[in-house]
């Protein structure tokens, strides 16, 4: 009897040697887009962005005013009111450039610290979905040069349901999502 049950517990422990590693993959950048939190992100970033443009356009519509009035009154006024225009229109142009490098700055920093939290969440979603599977490597299939899928099970779908996105929603109903709304603000 203790040879049989011997024998057993070295059969299980030469088959669980010997077992094979479960593979996974995942298309990770089409979770983070479809997220809804996404969405969230892009629509705080594009309220940002649209607000930075009018502060640019106002800024820019100012230097062609005064870049106007210059060159219609440039030929009556004195040296020093003409090198004062000058330093004027300078500094203006000077603040615009400023301003379009911070705000571009700016708006890089918004997106990373909007987006972060969504990729981690993503991350966090896989993971834990990965450990429950008993999967040992999950690749992330947009950055793999072949992928057998009998071989590599793909996480994306139960992802899905866990982070909330709908079954409906892909990357093309997002980009004609995406192309709408540019148009609607046109």
């Amino acid at each position: 009897m203790k040879k049989l049950v011997l024998i057993s517990i070295l059969a299980l422990a030469a088959s669980a040697a010997f077992a094979q590693p479960k593979f996974a993959h995942v298309r990770f950048s089409e979770l983070v887009q479809l997220m809804p939190e996404a969405d969230q992100a892009r629509a705080t970033i594009a309220a940002s962005s649209s607000e930075a443009q009018e502060t640019y356009q106002a800024m820019v519509e100012e230097f062609n005013t005064k870049y106007q009035q210059y060159q219609q009154k440039a030929a009556t006024w004195t040296a020093a009111i003409r090198e004062s225009k000058e330093k004027e229109l300078s500094d203006v142009q000077q603040r615009i450039q400023e301003f379009e490098q911070s705000v571009q700055a700016e708006l890089q920093q918004q997106q990373q610290q909007l987006m972060a939290p969504i990729y981690q969440k993503a991350q966090d979603t896989v993971s834990e979905l990965a450990k429950k599977g008993g999967f040992v490597y999950v690749f992330d299939a947009s950055g793999v040069l072949y992928l057998d899928p009998a071989q590599s099970e793909d996480l994306t779908p139960e992802a899905r349901k866990a982070l909330g996105i709908a079954d409906d929603r892909t990357i093309e109903s997002l980009q004609q999502e995406l192309a709408a709304a540019a148009q609607a603000k046109q």
